[in-house]
């Protein structure tokens, strides 16, 4: 399999370049590649290239992963189909007379499917807040989603129960139709049913003749151990159903890692600041330190100086995409208390003599 070329590259555009440099180098490529413009050998799967770049890089969320992945990890996240979910190329093309072209090439067996949504529900979207502790052991939530579904009293045929369904006359039931477009056909959703293929004479009461009502689900939600946040998650079907009775619509969940009181995350690894007394950091000492499954013995060795870290393997986060766990990095700081007893002055102004240090706070000693 050849290797992918860099979207930035297919599109011609920096890196840094602005949503409208991306979808303008865009419409120029794809006006000059579209396969019923262009017959030249390649130039449909130029096309199919620069288009799937298109629908990455002007998808912000794409864009970010993309970015961070590379096609290798980007590729194992999102399917083919998810790629082209949710690009918009028709407001594009809307003033060439191409929207509907483009429309019908995507939704074609050459982009994969996943386009044509009269045969697929829409999906739908919510964001799942999660602690830092929840994160790193896995956890299992239940959301309420508003969705909808197919309507029960109907079974989703859209018919009051005891009257009858009948075949749209137009499209003889296919819910399609075809019609001549410039130098294509188009095959579009029948405007009679509405791309349904039938005939409701009665409507149901309950969903006023769609077969789709309203509801609020609640739905389980896996966590896996290690997730990062402004990570997505896919629930395959659990969007909206279709009108005709199609493929139901995923759900994507993004979930949100709340800050936690003792730990800043970064990757896999956990960082705090720990302030130890003078003479634990002159002389060295044995702390304890709080982790993510309980306190923790660490070592200060003699001299530690205010900013430097030590490193607690393993007591990190679980990596998301592997074994093992990252690091708790510890950042040493110097506690200097604020108020002394008159023992405590005296032992360090002795030992301020030992050092050689001027501590006197007399007229003149200090300079600013």
């Amino acid at each position: 399999m050849a290797q992918k070329r860099d979207y930035y590259e297919v599109l011609g555009v920096d890196k840094g370049a602005t949503n409208d440099q991306i979808k303008g180098s865009y419409r120029k490529l794809a006006m000059q590649y579209h396969p019923d413009r262009n017959k030249e050998a390649g130039a449909e799967d130029k096309f199919k290239e620069i288009s799937e770049a298109y629908a990455v890089l002007s998808d912000p969320q794409k864009r970010v992963q993309y970015d961070q992945l590379g096609h290798a990890g980007f590729d194992r996240q999102y399917s083919r189909e998810d790629i082209f979910r949710g690009a918009d190329f028709d407001s594009i093309f809307r003033d060439t007379g191409f929207g509907d072209i483009f429309r019908t090439f995507f939704g074609g067996s050459g982009f994969g499917g996943g386009y044509d949504r009269g045969n697929h529900g829409q999906d739908i979207g919510c964001t799942i807040e999660i602690t830092l502790d929840e994160a790193a052991k896995g956890v299992e939530k239940e959301i309420q989603v508003p969705r909808t579904e197919r309507c029960d009293t109907c079974g989703g045929s859209g018919a009051r129960p005891g009257t009858n369904v009948t075949i749209c006359h137009r499209c003889n039931g296919s819910g399609k139709v075809q019609n001549r477009h410039t130098f294509v056909f188009l095959i579009q959703d029948c405007p009679q049913c509405r791309g349904r293929g039938k005939h409701v004479e009665t409507p149901c009461n309950s969903c006023s003749g769609s077969g789709l009502v309203r509801r609020k689900r609640n739905i389980s939600v896996k966590i896996p151990i290690g997730i990062e946040d402004g990570s997505r998650l896919r629930l395959r079907g659990e969007g909206e159903m279709a009108v005709n009775g199609g493929e139901a619509g995923d759900l994507y969940v993004i979930v949100q890692v709340l800050p936690h009181q003792l730990f800043v995350r970064d990757g896999d690894d956990l960082y705090r600041i720990e302030m130890v007394t003078f003479p634990q950091a002159a002389l060295g000492a044995e702390i304890s330190v709080p982790t993510l499954e309980g306190p923790a013995m660490v070592k200060i060795h003699a001299g530690t100086q205010p900013g430097e870290v030590v490193r607690v393997k393993g007591h990190g986060m679980p990596k998301m995409r592997g074994y093992g766990k990252g690091d708790l990095i510890v950042r040493i700081g110097i506690v200097v208390p604020e108020k002394l007893t008159n023992q405590q002055k005296e032992l360090i102004e002795q030992l301020a003599k030992e050092f050689g240090s001027d501590i006197s706070n007399k007229k003149g000693k200090f300079h600013f």
